[in-house]
């Protein structure tokens, strides 16, 4: 299986690395400083990964290289992925120092930054300086939603390249033969992932998921009063939670259950005093994972019901375009009949609103009341 053979639907954006890779390989001159934009769920980490491994391989050890790069473990790659809200300072410091060592096995050292938009500016002036004088064989990749994400110092050192959104139907193939689902089922989900390829996996291989998403839907077109609102944001609030636990418990426990072994420590075995430290930090990084995959699991919700809307809206102006949410199409009709297309339109934006309010810190709890009270004021 080649390294590019796990991406879909950015034909452009690997012609543009395949051919970086090839010079890097000829010793030509190539851009060591890489920014890969675009939307959620469009491929960034693994089209950086996959560069990553084609750079890093040499002449009869591509499949070698190409899971020692999948597994993160080849000896000249070096990764920044953080299920925090933010990266730290400290880091990107380690990172830096790390991108300054010779390649031991491969042609270049390859630093990946996943989410470089959660770097502060002070974390971002750290990593400009390792951009600015790079060594000769390290290049930086970074993964971002946008340019604007990241300071105009950075942006002016890397070569962007954009990726695009992958069409329902790309996903869905993608789905269907890596995950070995039915093509009916992969392209629903597709679809109510709005080619989100993380997302249309989980809908596919993922029964409660499916479910939640259901419920989501559901309890949003059931709400007809204040009160119904308020007790539908708990409910939400609470499918969230439900969601970010099942996706971080699993792992939680088997990051636990690896650190006592590493630590001579049985399962069940009384913890020594000196040990409970790096226990202990341990949780401190997994409860910060939490509120991170909880905030993830309301911008999902977020996103689902403008999805719902924006169908409802789209049948109000009598456009032919295919609902996201087609499995619905019933609930959908006789909801744009319950409300005005300027009403559906207030309701996508106090959505809006939420989200940005949730981004700030605000309660979730506080922020789900007012959108969906506002849901439920503009007959929506």
């Amino acid at each position: 299986m080649g390294v590019w053979d796990e991406l879909t639907g950015q034909a452009e954006a690997i012609e543009v690395f395949t051919a970086a890779a090839a010079a890097g390989a000829t010793g030509s001159a190539m851009t060591h400083a890489w920014l890969i934009t675009g939307p959620p769920g469009s491929g960034r980490s693994n089209l950086a990964y996959a560069f990553a491994a084609a750079l890093l391989a040499r002449d009869g050890d591509e499949d070698t290289t190409a899971r020692q790069v999948a597994a993160r473990t080849h000896p000249d790659l070096g990764v920044l992925s953080t299920e925090r809200v933010i990266i730290s300072i400290d880091e990107v410091r380690a990172l830096v120092t790390s991108s300054q060592f010779s390649p031991s096995v491969g042609r270049f050292r390859v630093m990946i930054i996943e989410d470089a938009d959660r770097m502060s500016e002070r974390t971002s002036n750290v990593l400009l300086k390792a951009l600015e004088e790079p060594p000769p064989r390290t290049v930086w990749i970074l993964c971002a939603p946008s340019e604007a994400d990241l300071i105009p110092t950075i942006r002016s050192r890397v070569r962007s390249v954009r990726l695009r959104v992958p069409s329902v139907d790309e996903v869905a193939e993608l789905i269907a033969r890596r995950d070995g689902v039915d093509i009916a089922t992969a392209t629903r989900a597709a679809r109510e992932s709005q080619s989100h390829i993380g997302m249309a996996h989980r809908l596919a291989t993922n029964d409660e998921a499916r479910e939640r998403r259901v419920q989501t839907l559901q309890i949003a077109l059931g709400i007809s009063t204040v009160g119904d609102a308020v007790r539908a944001a708990g409910v939400l609030l609470d499918l969230a939670g439900a969601d970010a636990k099942a996706i971080t418990e699993e792992r939680d426990a088997e990051e636990r259950d690896s650190a006592l072994r590493s630590l001579g420590i049985e399962p069940g075995g009384t913890i020594p005093p000196a040990l409970r430290s790096q226990l202990k930090t341990l949780e401190e990084d997994q409860k910060r994972r939490a509120t991170r995959s909880l905030r993830d699991g309301l911008d999902r919700i977020m996103v689902d019901l403008l999805s719902l809307y924006r169908d409802i809206l789209l049948l109000q102006l009598g456009a032919t375009t295919e609902p996201i949410n087609l499995s619905i199409h019933p609930e959908l009709v006789a909801a744009g009949r319950r409300s005005t297309s300027a009403q559906t339109l207030a309701t996508m934006d106090a959505i809006a609103i939420a989200r940005h309010r949730i981004d700030g810190n605000v309660s979730p709890a506080l922020a789900l009341e007012a959108m969906l009270i506002s849901t439920a004021t503009n007959g929506s």
